[in-house]
């Protein structure tokens, strides 16, 4: 099964809706086509809140607004709130709750003419590499049915390279928004750490997590950024900085852009691809430094240790996220418990899968006492010299350009029994999370098996301008 051509974009479908067509026409469809998916990728269609939403948004241009995201239709990831609706974030632990509000991000993108018409299955809880650990089912691969769209943001990957939506929300811990936007052929883009609130996710790693967009181009990825970004009192730890206006900064001319842009590189990142994603990283260089950019190959001494760091302070801070859903105060609870300790465990027994369980026996290991300063706080330290190398890197070039997976989509099954061959899925995304910079995964090619292929490009901290800049740029050349 090919991916299907793909819908109209986010731009293009506000500029008809803003000139007076009607937000039913692209609303209806992707409703039609959310009923309809065969990835998977759709966990629930909110089609009677989407039509009265559609008809919002043309009475709000009838009488005279002009919306940025007018009648484009967006699945959001079902660990972010939609207040009246079901938000399970794929998990058996969550069933049967339903959002008492809805999440800032959402909030926003809606105030910008947006209309919610799905929530997209996703690994429980995020946690995983290939969707293969949804409480629901894994999602498929638009590309290829047998092949996983990568995690954890995979329903929303898939959504959009399915053509269901234009534009879907995904949160990023370790490479959840970029990972699977890769291996789906498609945009992802991870803001920094704090431009956009979190209030309304439901957290796993909370000094990691980040909501941002999966589009069809950089460009519509830009325009929900724009929507949803700025400070948000109800998020302590969102920044005390204005939204941007990144969409309207994009040049007309993505090729000419390049022209001085200062793109750095780092030559381990070589070892271990696959050699059509190789090929791809070495065709991309030729190609940016043929529209004018400079290469600077650059150094990141501390970057092998970001799997080690990741997985001690990622699973600590879910074990302490986690421990609210017990079976008394929040989540699924056990029937019949004969004590109040077998009430925890057969709760968290019944309510968790697999994946979830580890990370959380993890997480309660290194946060012990008698381990904490081994582990966690070593781990912080690491995550410090990880951000001095950014830092570093940062001084000496615009944006950092590497591989976003080390490999094309994998077959269901193929790295299930090996964890730590699934966490290395992530090893080139989640070093951004751990420094908070900001990052965006741009399609580049397809390997011999007609799989898409991702390249990635960094930024600093709050440099969302030049980074999409550059991968508007490598767009215009794939």
């Amino acid at each position: 099964m090919s991916a299907p051509s793909s819908a109209a974009s986010a731009a293009a479908i506000a500029a008809a809706v803003n000139a007076g067509t009607s937000a039913r026409v692209a609303v209806e469809r992707a409703l039609t086509a959310a009923v309809g998916d065969r990835c998977n990728a759709i966990l629930r269609v909110f089609a009677k809140r989407a039509v009265a939403a559609a008809d919002a948004v043309d009475a709000r241009v009838k009488a005279g607004e002009r919306l940025p995201l007018a009648g484009v239709p967006v699945a959001i990831k079902d660990n972010l709130c939609l207040e009246g609706s079901p938000a399970t974030a794929a998990s058996k632990m969550l069933a049967g709750f339903v959002a008492p509000y809805t999440a800032t991000a959402v909030a926003r993108l809606e105030a910008a003419g947006a209309v919610i018409v799905a929530a997209a299955n996703m690994d429980e809880f995020a946690m995983g590499s290939s969707n293969e650990n949804s409480a629901y089912g894994p999602v498929k691969n638009p590309v290829d049915p047998t092949r996983i769209p990568g995690g954890s943001s995979g329903g929303s990957a898939a959504a959009v390279a399915a053509g269901i939506v234009p534009l879907a929300l995904g949160s990023d811990t370790g490479g959840s928004i970029r990972q699977p936007a890769a291996l789906c052929g498609c945009v992802g883009l991870k803001p920094s750490y704090g431009m956009v609130s979190r209030y309304g996710l439901i957290a796993f790693g909370s000094s990691l997590d980040q909501i941002g967009p999966l589009a069809t181009s950089v460009r519509d990825a830009a325009l929900c950024l724009d929507a949803m970004a700025g400070h948000d009192a109800l998020d302590s730890t969102s920044a005390p900085r204005p939204a941007p206006a990144l969409a309207a900064g994009l040049p007309t001319d993505a090729r000419g852009s390049l022209t001085g842009l200062r793109i750095g590189h780092v030559a381990e990142h070589a070892a271990g691809l696959a050699p059509a994603v190789a090929a791809a990283l070495e065709r991309a260089k030729s190609k940016l430094a043929a529209a004018g950019a400079t290469l600077v190959p650059v150094a990141m001494p501390h970057e092998r240790h970001a799997i080690a760091v990741y997985y001690i302070i990622a699973t600590g801070e879910a074990s302490s996220n986690l421990s609210r859903f017990d079976g008394v105060r929040y989540g699924h609870r056990t029937s019949d418990p004969g004590s109040l300790g077998e009430l925890y465990a057969r709760s968290r027994a019944e309510g968790f899968g697999p994946e979830v369980k580890r990370r959380i026996m993890l997480g309660t290991y290194v946060l012990s006492s008698g381990y904490y300063d081994a582990y966690y706080r070593k781990a912080q330290q690491v995550r410090r010299l990880i951000c001095d190398d950014y830092a570093r890197v940062f001084a000496q070039c615009d944006v950092l350009l590497g591989p976003t997976s080390p490999t094309t989509a994998f077959r269901f099954g193929e790295k299930t029994a090996d964890p730590l061959q699934m966490y290395l899925s992530d090893i080139f995304t989640i070093a951004t999370n751990l420094a908070g910079v900001p990052a965006i995964a741009v399609p580049f090619g397809v390997d011999a098996d007609r799989l898409p292929i991702g390249l990635q490009f960094q930024a600093p901290l709050w440099g969302e301008a030049v980074l999409l800049r550059a991968a508007a740029g490598l767009e215009a050349l794939a």
